[in-house]
């Protein structure tokens, strides 16, 4: 080996030492690319993570959903004030599966996209990128929806202590131009068994408390300022929205009228008569019958 070689041997070495110590080099993200993004870590050993933009966006507007007219205007109220630059709160959507809860948070983006809001789809196991995350975009012009979709934690899950202090329990101020909004089907997002109701306890003036299993479960939930939750459909409610889909995709008065039977079968064969399973149906039967 030449001493040129030996130089290059030991420079090689030396950068090496000096990558694992330096912090990871920053990618800034193309805010031009789209309006959604999502949070990607990268493979090796500073698992750094990056915003990785969506280049199709579910196409969903405001007026595709049905039967959630209340919920609708809640989320609708507080994305507005967002956006316009008012006070609004972190929101927590929670029910029954299928009732249109993360299509009503796509739809708000189709909504003010255009007005600067922008949306960022977080998994659960990265929750804990979340001040990295905001820490990205906090000075941008645009309002940032950090979107958690299905979510729920098994008992001390990491990213659930993260979530709760990026919520409201940081030394940092939360950034105003960043909320989060979350999906799941349970309210305090955390298992609830029998033996927690154990933990109640009765004061002599006879007020019931709950022992620190059940605070600590429902803590988390609590730091979101809004609630909004969602139930099943009753049966009309989803022939209702099955005929929505069923014009969505061509179908005449006379073909929706008698795919009513059809739709009511296919719900049951599923156990659920939710907007999804209408949706479901709807592809299903038009493109049966518009072949």
């Amino acid at each position: 080996m030449t001493q040129l070689d030996q130089f290059l041997t030991r420079a090689e070495a030396l950068l090496a030492r000096l990558e694992a110590v330096l912090p990871p080099a920053s990618f800034t993200p193309d805010w031009s690319a789209a309006t959604a993004f999502r949070w990607r870590k990268r493979g090796g050993k500073d698992g750094s993570g990056y915003l990785q933009p969506v280049a199709h966006i579910a196409p969903i507007a405001l007026s595709d959903l049905h039967n959630i007219e209340q919920q609708k205007s809640q989320i609708e109220q507080n994305t507005r004030q967002f956006v316009e630059g008012r006070p609004a709160n972190n929101v927590l959507l929670t029910g029954a599966r299928g009732t249109g809860k993360s299509s009503l948070i796509k739809a708000c983006l189709n909504q003010y996209a255009a007005q600067g809001l922008r949306l960022i789809e977080v998994d659960k196991d990265d929750l804990g990128d979340l001040p990295d995350i905001v820490d990205l975009v906090a000075g941008r012009n645009e309002r940032f929806v950090i979107f958690c979709d299905d979510l729920s934690f098994e008992e001390g899950e990491s990213g659930y202590k993260a979530l709760k202090v990026a919520l409201d329990g940081s030394i940092a101020a939360q950034s105003d131009n960043v909320l989060i909004y979350a999906t799941s089907n349970r309210r305090h997002l955390l298992p609830e068994r029998v033996s927690d109701n154990a933990t109640y306890v009765h004061t002599e003036d006879g007020d019931l408390h709950p022992g620190e299993t059940v605070e600590e479960k429902i803590s988390l939930s609590e730091r979101f300022g809004l609630w909004v939750s969602f139930y099943p459909f009753k049966q009309d409610d989803f022939l209702d929205i099955v005929a929505h889909w069923l014009r969505h995709f061509g179908c005449n008065g006379q073909q929706i009228e008698e795919a009513r039977g059809d739709a009511l079968r296919w719900a049951l064969q599923r156990g659920s008569r939710s907007g999804r399973v209408a949706w479901q149906f709807a592809k299903d039967h038009a493109g049966k019958i518009n072949h």
